[in-house]
């Protein structure tokens, strides 16, 4: 493998390639984004060697496309329709099932891997992008019996000597749960955030008196609304869903403070205690 092209060279992109260099300096690593500024910073911070343009896919042994979700899902068959018969094609993105069903009955399916890497932080851009990012970090794959065995092997072997640990996964199932455990917690933060910024409009000193709790439980504010709104458009059903059951815990809570009846609420946070358990490990 020679030739490897990134479509995207942000946060996901840009770390990836920070490790494929270090793990195989003799590689050419391509960037291809329609940010202008991106693609400078990514050739000043040696996240890549040379910028690019679609028409090149067709030299590519690996594309990876880490861009927003509606932005593969529109772009993706024709980066299929560029590559290689030899080529692998993996995207990163967070929601599954749309993206798989835009190639489902492509003639080059078997060169695309869906594939979810479950890392990251709140920032974005080539700036953004950190070596060993991925380690210990588990990667979802959908529809692995798709692709083609031969590409198969190539990607698990870049997922593994990466660090990452791999998960299995249909797209439908994936996107049901990625709603719970990432997706709602970015609304969360979020609407956090708003509630705070237009308390703060009257109250100048709030974020003075905002501690570490805070800045931990908003942080996720932070992330790229860019990338965000898609995620939510595409898994609307799933993501409606988990605000329903989140907004009906939040009521039974505002319930049980009107009605004094603290020995719920202690209960409730009591009982949601086990979550130390169930996230023993995760960093």
């Amino acid at each position: 493998m020679k030739n490897i092209y990134i479509i995207g060279v942000g946060l996901i992109g840009g770390s990836i390639a920070k490790d494929v260099k270090k793990l195989n300096p003799e590689i050419t690593i391509h960037g291809i984004d329609k940010n202008k500024n991106h693609l400078e910073d990514a050739l000043s911070l040696k996240l890549i060697d040379k910028k690019a343009v679609f028409d090149d896919l067709e030299k590519a042994d690996l594309v990876i496309v880490s861009i927003p979700v509606d932005a593969t899902e529109m772009l993706l068959p024709g980066i299929l329709d560029n590559v290689s018969d030899d080529a692998l094609v993996i995207d990163s993105g967070s929601t599954k099932a749309s993206i798989c069903k835009a190639v489902e009955n492509h003639p080059k399916r078997r060169n695309f891997l869906a594939t979810h890497p479950i890392a990251g932080t709140e920032f974005s851009g080539p700036k953004a992008a950190l070596e060993g990012l991925f380690a210990n970090k588990t990667n979802i794959i959908c529809e692995i019996e798709k692709t083609a065995f031969k590409l198969q092997e190539r990607a698990l072997t870049i997922f593994k000597i990466m660090g990452m640990h791999m998960r299995y996964m249909n797209p439908e199932a994936h996107d049901k749960h990625i709603a719970y455990v990432s997706h709602l917690s970015h609304i969360s933060a979020f609407m956090l955030g708003k509630t705070v910024i237009e308390k703060e409009k009257n109250e100048r000193d709030i974020f003075d008196l905002a501690g570490s709790g805070f800045a931990s439980t908003v942080r996720l504010a932070k992330s790229s609304p860019r990338m965000w709104a898609p995620i939510f458009k595409q898994n609307k059903s799933h993501v409606i869903e988990s605000l329903d059951e989140y907004i009906n815990n939040l009521s039974k809570f505002k319930a049980a403070m009107e009605l004094d009846d603290f020995d719920f609420i202690f209960s409730e946070m009591e009982n949601t205690n086990h979550i130390k358990q169930i996230l023993n490990g995760i960093q």
